[in-house]
C-alpha cells in the first residue's frame, strides 16, 4: 500500500488514535516545544511508533509547502471496505453518502468531515471520476478520514438499485431538484447522493433517485459549493433524527 504524508497536529493525532498500525513514522521539527506535539510524541511512544526529529526545511519539503505546524507522519493510504461490510455495520435507520464524481480533494475531505460528524454509516466513492484518497483529503477532513468507513464501487447506478432493495430511500442533491430539502422525510433509511463540482449528478444516477432535492437559495448565485451543500443536508438529517429536547 502506498504511503501518504499527513501533516498538521490534528490530522496526525487523529491518525494515531484511529489506526496506529498504519503509521510508519512520525517526524517532528527539532526544538519544537508545542505541548500538543509533546502529547502526540507520548502517544506515539505508547503505540510503539517510530519518531524522528528533523529540520524545519526538511518538513517544509515533505509537506510540499503546506502548513505542517511542526509535525507530519508517513501513513498507509486510507483503507476501504467492501459495500457489504459497510451495510452490515450500519446502524438503524441508516445513513449513507454516495459521491458521484467529487474530484477536488479539499471538497472530498470536507464532505468526509461532515459525514463523520453527522454519524453517517459509510461513504461510497466511484472507482473512477473521484479524487484519490490522498494526504490532502486526510488533512482537509480534519481527522475524520481516519474514522469514517469508505468503499469504492464500480457502478453507482447498480449500488443505488441494491440499496433500494434493502429499504433505503435515495435522495440526490441537485440545484434543479423538484423537491425542497425541507419537504422530505430523512428519518427513514437514507442514501444521499452528491454530484460533481461542475456537472452535478450524472443522468443515469439522477434517474434512479427516489427524490431529487434542491437547497433554497435567496441570493444571486445559482448553487452552493458541494461540500457546503453536503454539510447542510447532513445537518438536516441530524436535525430530523434528533428527538426534541436532546442535544
Amino acid at each position: 500500500m502506498d504511503m501518504a504524508v499527513l501533516h498538521g497536529i490534528h490530522a496526525v493525532a487523529e491518525a494515531i488514535k484511529a489506526s496506529p498500525g498504519k503509521i510508519e513514522r512520525i517526524c517532528v521539527e527539532r526544538g519544537q516545544k508545542n505541548p500538543r506535539i509533546q502529547e502526540i510524541i507520548e502517544l506515539a511512544r505508547q503505540s510503539h511508533i517510530r519518531i524522528s526529529f528533523e529540520e524545519k526545511s526538511w518538513l517544509d519539503r515533505k509537506a510540499e509547502g503546506a502548513r505542517h505546524q511542526g509535525i507530519l507522519c508517513f501513513a498507509a493510504e486510507m483503507a476501504t471496505l467492501d459495500t457489504e461490510e459497510i451495510l452490515a455495520q450500519a446502524k438503524s435507520p441508516g445513513l449513507l453518502v454516495i459521491l458521484d464524481g467529487i474530484e477536488d480533494p479539499h471538497n472530498l475531505g470536507a464532505i468526509l468531515r461532515s459525514a463523520e460528524a453527522a454519524g453517517a454509516d459509510g461513504v461510497f466513492l466511484p472507482q473512477h471520476r473521484s479524487a484519490a484518497l490522498s494526504a490532502a483529503v486526510v488533512t482537509a477532513s480534519a481527522g475524520a478520514a481516519s474514522h469514517i468507513k469508505l468503499a469504492r464501487v464500480s457502478n453507482i447506478a447498480q449500488l443505488i438499485e441494491s440499496l433500494k432493495k434493502r429499504g433505503y430511500w435515495v435522495a440526490g442533491l441537485d440545484a434543479a431538484g423538484s423537491a425542497s430539502l425541507w419537504e422530505i422525510d430523512l428519518t427513514v433509511p437514507t442514501a444521499l447522493i452528491l454530484g460533481s463540482e461542475g456537472s452535478g449528478l450524472h443522468r443515469l444516477v439522477k434517474e434512479r433517485c427516489d427524490f431529487v432535492v434542491s437547497l433554497p437559495i435567496r441570493g444571486a448565485v445559482s448553487s452552493y459549493n458541494v461540500s457546503v451543500a453536503a454539510g447542510m443536508v447532513l445537518y438536516e438529517v441530524l436535525r430530523q433524527r434528533t428527538p426534541k429536547g436532546h442535544k
